[in-house]
């Protein structure tokens, strides 16, 4: 279930940090919501930062809010943190991966997106492990990708990458595994340089299995190689749209040139977030002709007064204009 919120309004009405409620009445106010009810944006700062005793005050409360309400709030304040990266919902976050909800505790982790310390990746392993919903586990196992690609990067000790790698091996070759935590464990283990990845990369695309082969190509992408140029070339106009949508990302990431006129067709989809993720490839491949459908798009988008896609596009023609700097300076070195 979602809850649809316009932040862009909310913010508005929040009051300022010096305003910050108190911790009382943040309680009062969300015990007072009913079913279906909406979460007034001034929660947002009274809950950011808690302090210890803080937490345990809110703990109280927080099992005797309705399921709704939990899961409305977890959401909101996830979408809120993107927003607004001087709010900080780590206490709360911690506390809601420990609910007896599945919904919450999966949304938790999306609430905890910036988090990078080893407690938060333990709690992770073992709802990785350990948790009694698959789609938990599956949620913990992609959140994990995010600090195998840590461990690429030496920002986490090698015990805990190799770990992470060993769990994401044994995940992917039990076979009477869900399915769903099998995939993302294949997504999670593209992040690293083990030996394994082209060999589980090439086994899950073989499968036939739509899901399987949406994930087999979204660690193409994430692994930077480029033997998988043709698969993705392949599939980049397939009639599935989750196939089709990772395909796109990883013409991107593996910077195919040759796929620009494809992916100018897809960003005038109607699916959107593929109309997104064409436009986001655009910019990472760079180039004239990225540059000159790019440009292009942000006309349409700015006639429709599409705002957010507007932005996006530009965000995407910064990306492709340094890209080809890059490339030029690159000739010009070659001379």
């Amino acid at each position: 279930m979602t809850f649809p919120i316009d932040f862009e309004d909310s913010q508005d009405e929040t009051p300022k940090q010096s305003e910050k409620p108190t911790l009382d009445s943040v309680i009062q106010t969300l015990e007072a919501i009913d079913e279906g009810g909406v979460i007034p944006a001034n929660v947002y700062y009274g809950l950011s930062d808690l302090s210890f005793s803080d937490l345990r005050k809110f703990e109280a409360a927080w099992s005797g809010l309705p399921i709704d309400v939990r899961r409305q709030l977890v959401q909101q304040l996830s979408e809120a943190s993107e927003s607004n990266i001087d709010l900080n919902y780590q206490a709360l976050g911690f506390l809601a991966l420990n609910d007896l909800d599945e919904v919450v505790r999966e949304t938790a982790i999306d609430l905890l997106w910036y988090e990078e310390s080893s407690e938060f990746m333990n709690r992770l392993v073992d709802m990785a492990q350990w948790d009694e919903n698959q789609q938990v586990r599956a949620r913990a196992i992609s959140e994990l990708g995010r600090f195998i690609l840590l461990g690429e990067y030496g920002e986490i000790p090698e015990s805990d990458a190799a770990r992470l790698q060993d769990l994401m091996v044994q995940f992917w070759t039990t076979e009477n595994e869900e399915l769903d935590v099998r995939r993302r464990a294949l997504e999670s283990l593209s992040r690293s340089s083990h030996e394994l990845v082209p060999e589980a990369i090439q086994e899950a695309y073989d499968t036939g299995d739509r899901l399987m082969q949406a994930s087999a190509l979204f660690a193409m992408g994430q692994s930077y190689d480029q033997r998988w140029s043709s698969v993705v070339t392949k599939e980049i106009l397939h009639n599935d749209p989750a196939i089709r949508y990772e395909a796109a990302r990883a013409a991107g990431e593996l910077e195919l040139s040759e796929l620009v006129s494809q992916l100018g067709r897809l960003a005038i989809e109607d699916d959107r977030e593929i109309k997104e993720v064409a436009i986001w490839s655009l910019g990472e491949i760079g180039g004239n002709h990225a540059l000159r459908l790019l440009s292009a798009l942000a006309e349409d988008a700015e006639e429709a007064e599409d705002e957010p896609l507007l932005e996006a596009i530009e965000d995407a023609i910064a990306s492709a204009s340094m890209v080809g700097g890059m490339l030029q300076f690159d000739d010009d070195d070659e001379r």
